[in-house]
């Protein structure tokens, strides 16, 4: 599914419209409702641009694309959007989605500003051509790990389907476990059902059971049978790709869905920007926006301030990664480079390990800072 451009709001202009491409979750089998924060986070940023004058007085406007977490669409929309002219590539959410398209973005010279994904290894070889605001994988699942270990829970079980994505978070976990006396134990969901898998934790023993599964049907079917079996009533459920944060997940789970830990990249406390942006949200989808739609704000503040500085040229815009000193909504946003990294990493980014209060659904504890 192609959608159609989100039109400038500020007003009519003879002008030529500066163009970002956005791949976006929209649809199924990708997490479509971290694809709708996202893509409300980048439209509302579009349209405070347009508000402000635009760039250099011309119109903002987003061309986005459904990657549908599908790494080969995301590849073709990404050579549509070049072909199209834009200044830019932006977004994405599943990271394997997002390492195909950051690989075809520096092919075509295409500067790609990854919103909302975290492997690691985001590319091959090193690339000017690539920035990505949360903070890598290693760095937010050693937090989690920390955050195991700090609980008491020496031995954690997870329940995935592999692909590189959970193989990568799997081995930061095991060698940050390991590393304070923990152990970790894999059971593949290709072969288990839900039932098979709570037979085989309580014959592990394992005391934590994250899930590393991209499915939403098939993560809320595991949640309830582990839920519903006494034998494992003081098992901790963990979700740390962040399934938790979404209204999604509490209306298909209810209590089921609370005390379930995830990893969320916001702060204790929003400063004015974010605490504007946050209302602005909350009003555009309905229920409390995500940080996946902050990081869609943010994503537009750093490519509008590059665009007004640098214009439409690409090499230029690449080039500027390390100048960018622009107020985000979670903080400072500037980038680095970290010795043996292969993209531009913004840095400081606040990790926490956050769960849904059993005591009100719709209302987060914060269980652990990074």
């Amino acid at each position: 599914m192609n959608t159609p451009p989100s039109a400038p709001e500020s007003g009519r202009t003879d002008e030529p419209p500066v163009r970002i491409g956005a791949l976006v979750p929209l649809s199924r089998p990708g997490w479509s409702e971290a694809g709708r924060h996202l893509l409300a986070g980048l439209e509302l940023a579009v349209r405070e641009v347009g508000d402000a004058g635009g760039i250099a007085g011309r119109p903002l406007e987003l061309l986005v694309r459904d990657t549908a977490a599908d790494p080969q669409r995301a590849v073709a929309a990404v050579d549509e959007l070049a072909g199209l002219g834009v200044a830019a590539l932006a977004g994405e959410y599943h990271s394997v989605v997002a390492r195909a398209a950051a690989a075809r973005a520096d092919a075509l010279g295409l500067p790609f500003l990854c919103s909302s994904a975290v492997l690691d290894a985001l590319t091959d070889r090193p690339t000017d051509r690539v920035a990505r605001l949360p903070p890598p994988q290693s760095e937010g699942w050693r937090v989690y790990a920390d955050f195991l270990i700090g609980e008491g829970h020496s031995r954690t079980a997870v329940a995935a389907v592999p692909n590189v994505y959970w193989a990568s978070g799997t081995r930061v976990l095991r060698d940050h476990l390991a590393a304070r006396g923990g152990t970790l134990v894999e059971f593949d969901m290709r072969t288990l059902d839900p039932s098979r898998l709570c037979d085989a934790l309580v014959a592990d023993g394992a005391t934590a059971l994250l899930l590393l599964i991209g499915d939403p049907e098939t993560t809320v079917s595991v949640v309830r049978s582990v839920r519903s079996d006494e034998r494992l009533a003081g098992v901790l459920i963990g979700a740390p790709a962040g399934q938790p944060e979404f209204a999604g997940w509490a209306a298909a789970l209810g209590d089921d869905g609370t005390a379930i830990p995830f990893l969320r990249y916001l702060p204790g406390q929003l400063g004015p920007l974010g605490a504007r942006v946050g209302a602005a949200l909350r009003e555009r989808l309905g229920e409390e926006p995500s940080f996946v739609a902050f990081e869609g704000y943010d994503t537009v503040a750093v490519l509008a301030g590059l665009l007004r500085s640098h214009g439409t040229d690409r090499v230029r815009i690449a080039e500027s990664w390390p100048r960018v000193d622009v107020e985000g909504t979670r903080g400072r946003i500037r980038f680095s480079r970290a010795p043996g990294g292969s993209v531009w990493q913004c840095s400081g980014v606040p990790v926490q390990v956050v769960d849904r209060d059993p005591a009100a659904l719709d209302r987060f504890r914060i269980r652990h800072t990074g």
